[in-house]
C-alpha cells in the first residue's frame, strides 16, 4: 500500500508539474502575441516548455504528453486560422516533430542522469560500507586478543599467579569486553537504522530525565570522570528515541575521554534556541586535527591515521553512529575546534513546540 501511494504521490506532483507548465506557457504566449506582438516566439516557448516538463519529470511519458499538448495549442490559439486545427502546413508538422525529438531527448538524459545518480549513491555506500568492516576489523582484533591472552594466561599459569596479577588480568578482560558490547551496540544501531526497515518513534522526553539517565550510564563507565552540566532550570520536552540520544551523549562523552588528551574539564550544555533543543558537549583536550574534522563521523580514518594495535580505540565508529541516529530525528551534528582549546561537539533536536506530528 505504501509503494501504491509513494507512486501515485510521484504521479500527481509530475501532473502538476506539467499542468503548471502547460499554464503558464498559455499565459505568456498571449502576452507576446496580443500584447507585445511577437507572436513568432510562441513556438519557443511551447519548445521550453516540453524541455522543462521532461526535465522536471521521470520517465518519457510526461514530456511526450507535452510535446502534443503544446502542438496542440499553438496549432489552435496561436496559428492562424485561430481557434482551428489545421496541419497542413509545413511549419506546424515541423514544430510537432522538433518537440516531440526534444522531449525524447530530454526525457533520455534525464533517465540517464538520474541513473547515473543512483549507481554513484550505491557506489559511495559500497565504499563506506568497506571503509566500516575495515576499521571495524581493526577495532575488534585487539580488544580480542588482549581478552584471549589474559585468559590463556591465567589458565595455563593458575598457581603462579598472584592474586594482584590474575585481578589486573580479569580486570582487562573485564574492560576489554565492556569495550566490545558498546561497539556491537553502536553497529547494532546504525545497521538498524541505515536499513530502512525501522523508523525512529519519537516520545516526548523530559531533558532533565535524559541528562540523569546518561550520567548514570557515564558514571559507572568512567566513576573518576567529572562532567559539569549545564541545562535550563524550566522544564524542557524534546520528542525522541531516548534510548538512540542517550547513546549519542554517551558516545561524544566517551569519546572524549578516550581521546581528548590533556583534558581537565569536560562539559555537557543544553540550551533552548528556536524552539531547538542545542546539546552541546565541549572539552579543554588537545581538539581534532584539521584533515580529520570534515571525515570525523563518517566512520573512515585512512590507514596512517591508525594507532598501534595495543592501543584500543572505535576508529569513529561510535561518532559515526551519532550521524546516524541524528539524522534519523531530523536534528544536525557538528563537530569544531574550540578557539581556547579543545573540541566542541553540538546537535539540535526539535522540541516538543517545534516537532511534526507525524513520527520520523
Amino acid at each position: 500500500m505504501r509503494i501504491r501511494a509513494d507512486l501515485v504521490k510521484k504521479h500527481l506532483k509530475s501532473v502538476i508539474i506539467m499542468c503548471g507548465v502547460l499554464i503558464a506557457s498559455f499565459i505568456i504566449s498571449s502576452l507576446m502575441q496580443n500584447v507585445f506582438n511577437c507572436g513568432e516566439q510562441v513556438t519557443n516557448i511551447f519548445m521550453f516548455a516540453v524541455f522543462l516538463v521532461s526535465f522536471l519529470t521521470k520517465g518519457y511519458i510526461y514530456g511526450i504528453l507535452t510535446a502534443f499538448i503544446g502542438v496542440l495549442a499553438v496549432n489552435y490559439a496561436f496559428t492562424f486560422p485561430y481557434f482551428d486545427f489545421s496541419f497542413s502546413a509545413a511549419e506546424n508538422i515541423f514544430s510537432a516533430v522538433v518537440m516531440i525529438v526534444l522531449s525524447l531527448m530530454t526525457s533520455a538524459l534525464t533517465v540517464k542522469l538520474t541513473k547515473w545518480k543512483t549507481v554513484k549513491a550505491e557506489s559511495e555506500k559500497e565504499r563506506m560500507r568497506a571503509n566500516l568492516l575495515r576499521a571495524v576489523s581493526h577495532d575488534l582484533r585487539t580488544p580480542l586478543t588482549t581478552i584471549y591472552g589474559s585468559s590463556s594466561a591465567i589458565l595455563d599459569n593458575y598457581e603462579i599467579l598472584t592474586d594482584e596479577q590474575k585481578r589486573k588480568m580479569v580486570t582487562g578482560i573485564k574492560e576489554d569486553s565492556e569495550w566490545l558490547i558498546r561497539m556491537v551496540e553502536n553497529l547494532l544501531s546504525v545497521t538498524r537504522i541505515d536499513s530502512g526497515k525501522v523508523k525512529i518513534i519519537k516520545t516526548p522526553t523530559v531533558l532533565e530525565e535524559l541528562v540523569d539517565s546518561v550520567l548514570c550510564k557515564f558514571k559507572k563507565r568512567y566513576p573518576n570522570r567529572q562532567v559539569d552540566i549545564d541545562i535550563p532550570e524550566e522544564m524542557v520536552v524534546i520528542p525522541m528515541d531516548a534510548i538512540l540520544i542517550e547513546q549519542v551523549i554517551v558516545n561524544i562523552l566517551e569519546n572524549a575521554v578516550q581521546h581528548a588528551v590533556g583534558m581537565t574539564k569536560l562539559c555537557f550544555k543544553v540550551f533552548v534556541l528556536d524552539e531547538k533543543a542545542i546539546f552541546e558537549i565541549s572539552d579543554d583536550g588537545c581538539g581534532i586535527e584539521k584533515e580529520r574534522l570534515d571525515k570525523i563521523f563518517t566512520g573512515y580514518y585512512n590507514s596512517e591515521e591508525q594507532p598501534s594495535q595495543t592501543e584500543k580505540r572505535n576508529a569513529g565508529i561510535g561518532l559515526s553512529v551519532c550521524a546516524t541516529i541524528i539524522k534519523a530525528h531530523g536534528g544536525t551534528i557538528t563537530a569544531q575546534n574550540s578557539k581556547s582549546g579543545g573540541s566542541v561537539f553540538r546537535f539540535s533536536l526539535d522540541t516538543e513546540a517545534n516537532s511534526p506530528n507525524e513520527q520520523q
